[in-house]
């Protein structure tokens, strides 16, 4: 059983679209995407640096087009997919949920109104590796922060304002190693209920198809079969935490046996090596990781 994951807001590195506009046909999709998104995709996955990608108004459509591109060239048919944050996107356009130009769409809308609740505050978002599970939490509740990222295989990430992420730093959890994020904010927390709003307007332009496939929610882990269903959760999952560890437990209680990882890949694989043994994985980086991810396609 083959589940296909997309990635979320942090996995975008400089330059990582180059080798993939060598496939024929995706420089003109990518060209056609960067008009619905009102931004140069290829210029912003080829040429920018670190920084620019790292704004959240250029990195989320930038990684969802991405996504949707690599799952086109790759042409797998799988029996599950899920998301993880943005990814969610993606997810959804891939099960039939939305067209590419409607998830691409309402994903701009999202990434602005995300751009501009970061602004409010100074706030961003730290990984926390290991420790046990209940001190981790217990020391993110009693520092004001959220847990925003449940990511499993012993990884949450801490959302909240600067003040607050380092006050956690001077006292972090037993046995746990804090690695802080390059994101623009606190995302998946309170402090961006403003860019629910505004993605709900943009949403009610939308009609959403029921997913084809089984389509896993970031909201808990569970499958949602219908597609209007599916759009107020991707809502409200701006300012909810993500709880991909409850996604991988229902990868595993389905009987998932294989996973790809759209582009650009590796962060999720990395969290199934951990959270879901014994499944074989296949992160696609560049063109030359399709093969092996063509050998796991039933």
């Amino acid at each position: 059983m083959l589940v296909l994951v997309a990635p979320g807001q942090g996995a975008q590195t400089p330059g990582f679209l180059t080798p993939w506009l060598e496939l024929p046909g995706l420089a003109d999709r990518l060209g056609a995407w960067s008009e619905v998104v009102e931004l140069d995709l290829i210029a912003y996955g080829t040429t920018a640096g670190a920084d620019e990608i790292r704004d959240t108004a250029v990195a989320q459509p930038l990684l969802v087009a991405a996504a949707l591109a690599a799952a086109e060239a790759l042409g797998a048919s799988p029996d599950v997919l899920a998301g993880h944050s943005v990814g969610e996107f993606a997810a959804a356009a891939l099960a039939g949920v939305l067209t590419p130009e409607q998830a691409l769409g309402l994903v701009r809308e999202r990434a602005r109104a995300m751009a501009r609740a970061a602004a409010v505050t100074e706030t961003g978002m730290t990984a926390v590796l290991g420790g046990v599970e209940a001190d981790v939490l217990a020391a993110i509740e009693k520092h004001g922060l959220t847990p925003a990222n449940i990511n499993g295989a012993g990884q949450i990430v801490a959302g909240g304002t600067l003040e607050q992420l380092a006050a956690f730093k001077e006292d972090a959890p037993a046995r746990a190693r804090l690695i802080p994020l390059k994101v623009a904010g606190a995302f998946h927390t309170h402090h961006m209920a403003p860019a629910v709003e505004s993605l709900r307007a943009a949403a009610e332009a939308v009609e959403p198809a029921d997913p084809k496939v089984t389509l896993l929610s970031n909201a808990d882990g569970q499958a949602v079969a219908s597609g209007a269903e599916f759009l107020r959760k991707l809502v409200k999952q701006v300012s909810s935490p993500v709880r991909w560890d409850s996604c991988m437990e229902t990868m595993a209680a389905l009987g998932v046996t294989d996973m790809i990882e759209l582009l650009p890949g590796g962060t999720l694989t990395g969290l199934a090596k951990r959270g879901l043994r014994g499944v074989r994985t296949v992160a696609l980086k560049t063109p030359d990781d399709l093969d092996a991810a063509r050998e796991l396609i039933p």
